[in-house]
């Protein structure tokens, strides 16, 4: 194509995605009583209503956004990344909305209905047994294909405007305005690529608010492990998480634990746990992810109660339970793993309870 022409294209992609975005609401934010917390009133921010069903639906866009204004995506150009799953979920929608091929190179292990999901939207699967080699493969896809490697793991605190334009944190705050502790003691979220919590840790720093930022992080992730001593930046060989999305084997680009105040490291059978306590309180499954998020959140709350502190606590939901019906909510699955989450089940449980 024609300079001009590709020029055009450009604009017209950028307007589809844009008017994708209009005709979408926001995201709902779920009031949680905890009467047991007199004063401490906890929030989930319920990404799993986006388009493509995740928290990664932002990042998608705010990728795609970045690559296109930056000339690196053209009309013939084929996308590819590297993903546990949600991310290339939502990738796989706007490629389709622009006519353009999709590659997702994902670890083997991810969970299928995530696949399908790639698939729907149009998207190629490249399954890689080490999910250490997923950055590795998709430099050579794209090499091959002379395509366009998205990058998550490297864009996701840039590609993201994080002094407002409806990012995640300003819609928190927005939606927060009319409740009784309006700004959140605590926010708590996830560390997959970085990019949520370098764009909330961001805004509460240039907004001026008092909330603390907590990141609630894999056991077997590095993240937390590099936030209390910042010359460890990579796992050792066989440590992994089972919880899909967050978590990381090495510690990526766009990951700044400057931003962060505090991280909590949880482990899998107490987000599996969680996850379950949390889907009966709501009566809908929620994702693993989410479970470890809210272990972190009855951590803090249980501090601010010992302190005797009121305030409010905002947390993500991050995406829909749908996605792990045939792992984190198959008992035979999580007992072949030993994954003894039951006893994480009850006691939050009892934390949610609607009475005291």
């Amino acid at each position: 194509m024609l300079r001009q022409d590709v020029r055009e294209w450009r604009a017209e992609a950028v307007r589809r995605i844009e008017a994708d975005y209009n005709r979408s609401a926001d995201t709902h934010l779920i009031r949680l009583d905890l009467p047991r917390y007199p004063g401490i009133t906890l929030y989930l921010k319920d990404e799993s209503s986006h388009p493509t069903g995740s928290l990664k639906h932002r990042l998608a866009r705010s990728l795609f956004l970045y690559a296109l204004c930056s000339g690196w995506i053209g009309p013939d150009t084929c996308v590819i990344e590297a993903s546990s799953g949600s991310t290339a979920v939502s990738e796989a929608y706007f490629s389709r909305m622009l006519g353009l091929r999709f590659i997702a190179v994902v670890p083997a292990s991810t969970a299928a209905p995530k696949l399908e999901a790639i698939r729907f939207y149009g998207g190629e699967i490249h399954p890689v047994e080490d999910p250490r080699k997923v950055y590795e493969v998709a430099h050579e896809l794209a090499a091959q294909t002379g395509g366009h490697y998205l990058d998550q793991f490297t864009y996701a605190e840039r590609a993201t405007d994080w002094r407002g334009n409806n990012n995640i944190a300003e819609s928190i705050f927005a939606q927060m305005a009319h409740e009784e502790h309006p700004v959140p003691s605590w926010i708590v979220c996830g560390a997959g690529t970085g990019g949520t919590s370098a764009t909330i840790g961001r805004f509460i720093r240039y907004q001026r608010h008092t909330t603390r930022l907590c990141v609630a992080d894999p056991l077997h992730s590095v993240f937390h492990r590099h936030f209390d001593a910042a010359d460890v930046v990579a796992l050792p060989e066989g440590c992994a998480s089972y919880i899909e999305g967050i978590g990381r084997p090495r510690v990526e680009p766009s990951f700044l634990p400057s931003v962060i105040d505090r991280m909590l490291a949880v482990d899998d059978a107490d987000s599996l746990g969680a996850m379950r306590a949390l889907s009966d309180r709501l009566g809908r499954r929620v994702g693993g992810s989410t479970g470890t998020n809210l272990v972190a959140c009855e951590a803090l709350i249980r501090e601010m109660a010992s302190a005797g502190e009121t305030g409010s606590v905002v947390t993500l939901l991050c995406d829909s339970g749908d996605r792990y019906g045939c792992t984190y909510y198959d008992d035979d699955w999580m007992a072949e793993r030993d994954i003894c989450w039951a006893p994480s089940a009850a006691r939050l449980a009892s934390f949610l309870a609607l009475d005291r």
